[in-house]
């Protein structure tokens, strides 16, 4: 670990010695991705500064253990150093795990409504509304681009991007067959129900990530007796938005989705689908209304403050969700 840290340190001050130069400063798109790089070294290296100082006190201090008047003190120096020395090993640990390249992205929502007719539509709505609450409260900001509103409320579809830097870390976890258990507003005689919403969660892909040739590309213009509009409709993605733009920005995001799932393939990963078929059996998580319960179920991860997760309380299972992979990570399991 030690000669890892020292390899961080010497690209930190490569780095820092390259933002010196006019050459570099006067190219805007270099000095933003060595800025960025910079900044993600800023911590492990801060600490890593720490730790050697703290390595070099507790060597001085076992030198003076000889000494007749200051031994004493020197042993009470070195228990406290041993304990800093460890909690710092520890947050080393941690800082050292991969980061996910994507989690400083936007992020593109897809939410359907699956099993359970108009009632998943209404709890694609009520998910829709939990998000885009939960975004808010993280100072995101976000912006449909797609809707179809189902018959008794809420959708069948709605499709959104957050924006914000880090948006990605929060919702990475959400894709899957989220299900809940209530009695509907459309239930005439009062009995309990259980539907389900599928969730789409895709990194947005920046210009880097995917380069689209035009000449691939078809461009459909749809017109029609009611709002005129146009779309982008292509083989693989399926693809047909109103606002091309949106369209562009949605296909890059699937394609580059394609592209990070064959190199899961490539490197003999397990490949676990982001969304399935939205069938009652196969779900990630519960909201369970009678029992003001949510239950995430790929880590047993229970709370009972259902209605203030509904209203965007998402910290505590996103958080839980998080610490989750950092222990596997450090245990060196593959997700």
């Amino acid at each position: 670990m030690f000669e890892h840290l020292e390899e961080i340190e010497k690209r930190y001050n490569e780095i820092e010695n390259e933002l010196t130069k006019p050459e570099v400063l006067s190219n805007i798109k270099e000095t933003t991705k060595l800025t960025k790089e910079l900044s993600e070294l800023e911590d492990v290296v801060k600490c890593f500064k720490n730790y050697k100082e703290v390595l070099k006190q507790l060597d001085e201090n076992k030198e003076l253990l000889k000494d007749k008047d200051l031994g004493e003190m020197a042993k009470e120096e070195i228990e406290r150093l041993n304990k800093e020395k460890e909690s710092l090993e520890h947050n080393l640990e941690h800082l050292l795990i991969p980061k996910d390249p994507n989690d400083s992205k936007n992020v593109i929502m897809e939410i359907r409504g699956a099993a359970g007719g108009d009632e998943a539509n209404i709890f694609a709505g009520d998910l829709f509304r939990m998000y885009t609450r939960y975004a808010e409260k993280k100072g995101f900001k976000y912006e449909v681009y797609n809707a179809v509103e189902g018959d008794a409320g809420g959708y069948a579809q709605i499709e959104f991007i957050i924006k914000g830097e880090g948006a990605y870390s929060k919702f990475k976890y959400e894709s899957g067959s989220h299900r809940v258990q209530r009695v509907p507003k459309t239930e005439s005689n009062g009995r309990l129900q259980t539907s389900t919403a599928t969730v789409l969660v895709m990194p947005e892909a920046e210009e880097v990530d995917v380069e689209i040739d035009p000449k691939d590309l078809r461009i459909d213009i749809y017109r029609s007796s009611g709002k005129g509009g146009q779309g982008v409709n292509t083989t693989d993605s399926a693809v047909r938005i109103q606002n091309k733009e949106e369209a562009m920005r949605v296909l890059k995001a699937r394609l580059y989705q394609m592209e990070e799932e064959r190199k899961e393939r490539e490197e003999g990963q397990e490949r676990r689908s982001k969304i399935g078929t939205g069938d009652r059996a196969e779900k990630i998580r519960t909201y369970n209304y009678p029992q003001n319960r949510v239950t995430d179920h790929r880590i047993g991860f229970t709370t009972k403050n259902l209605d203030r997760v509904m209203d965007g309380d998402l910290d505590p299972i996103i958080d839980a969700l998080g610490e989750e992979d950092e222990a596997r990570k450090l245990a060196g399991e593959k997700n």
